[in-house]
């Protein structure tokens, strides 16, 4: 049987079907399509007319596909990669008609890399309405993956949505940072410290959950007498001698107020990092997020890695922009 596009309902009734088959829910399908929920239902109903099978066990909750509804949605995922796919080929003939941008910014590019990217992203796009909001990594990636921003700049969590896709632009690394002269050279040990305070980050922080789970995985124990979820003010704290924390370079840079009463050193036990991305919805386009993430790299090398090597020469391997094989 030769089955025609139109007697399928059409792209939105597969959109419909390959929604449903990761959230379980025709309201939260419908919510993310931007579509009625009875609209939805619609879709979905005609598909299944057209097809003469049931595609998804309705008297289920969550809902769930059928035998007949996970065979066909392979070739609908398929198809739907292939058309989006060519909607972003035709874009790379003119990114600048993009209308509308809405970007999410982690907190501690706010002084250096937001108004660069800001002018950038005008000059290149020419959108009529750009939004930069900042935010939490946290709320960033949840932002992405509702479908309230198309993009975002955020430290990668442990785990993604299955929604979010991720461009890896940044290695930062954690350091340990002390106040100024407290220390005459990088520490062997953290024995070193033990007559001054450690600053936590709280841990409703994606940073101050990475060193926690670190710290744990080395078995160190480190007691703390306070808890900041605010970067500046753990600086501020450390400038005046009331402690030392472990850090990124990134967090350390944003402090710039207080590098005059500050030293950073690398850490003495075994190095981390964090990943700074550029995270995006699947939904939204490839093209357009890579070229975002190229834009970035250049302000990231020239804005903060070029700066941050020539004061710290020991930072050579760890702070560095995270370039894609060609």
């Amino acid at each position: 049987m030769l089955i025609k596009i139109s007697d399928t309902a059409g792209l939105k009734a597969l959109e419909v079907l390959e929604e449903l088959s990761r959230t379980g829910s025709m309201q939260e399908t419908a919510g993310r399509l931007g579509m009625s929920t009875p609209a939805a239902s619609q879709q979905l109903k005609q598909l299944e007319t057209a097809l003469g099978r049931k595609l998804v066990v309705h008297g289920r909750r969550p809902m769930t596909l059928t035998r007949h509804g996970e065979a066909y949605l392979l070739h609908v995922r398929a198809a739907l990669q292939h058309l989006r796919q060519g909607a972003a080929e035709l874009l790379l003939d003119d990114l600048g008609a993009i209308t509308a941008l809405r970007i999410g910014i982690i907190d501690d590019f706010d002084s250096e890399v937001s108004p660069r990217l800001a002018v950038a992203l005008a000059d290149t796009y020419s959108p009529s309405e750009l939004t930069l909001t900042t935010a939490t990594s946290t709320r960033i990636v949840q932002d992405i993956a509702s479908n309230d921003l198309d993009t975002g700049i955020a430290a990668n969590p442990m785990e993604l949505p299955a929604d979010v896709m991720e461009i890896p632009l940044l290695n930062d690394p954690f350091v340990l940072a002390v106040p100024r002269g407290y220390l005459s050279a990088a520490p062997a040990d953290l024995n070193e410290l033990i007559s001054l305070p450690y600053l936590r980050y709280e841990r409703s922080l994606a940073l101050g959950r990475q060193i926690a789970t670190h710290l744990a995985r080395l078995r160190l124990e480190l007691p703390s007498t306070m808890s900041l979820d605010s970067n500046q003010a753990i600086f501020a704290l450390i400038a005046n001698g009331n402690g030392w924390a472990l850090t990124t370079m990134v967090g350390y840079l944003r402090a710039q107020r207080f590098h005059d009463d500050v030293d950073i050193f690398p850490l003495p036990f075994t190095p981390f990092s964090r990943t700074i991305s550029l995270l995006y919805h699947r939904h939204w386009t490839a093209v357009v997020a890579n070229d975002i993430a190229e834009t970035l790299r250049g302000i990231l090398q020239s804005a903060i890695v070029d700066k941050a090597r020539q004061r710290h020469s020991w930072l050579s391997k760890s702070f560095k922009v995270i370039r894609m094989p060609d």
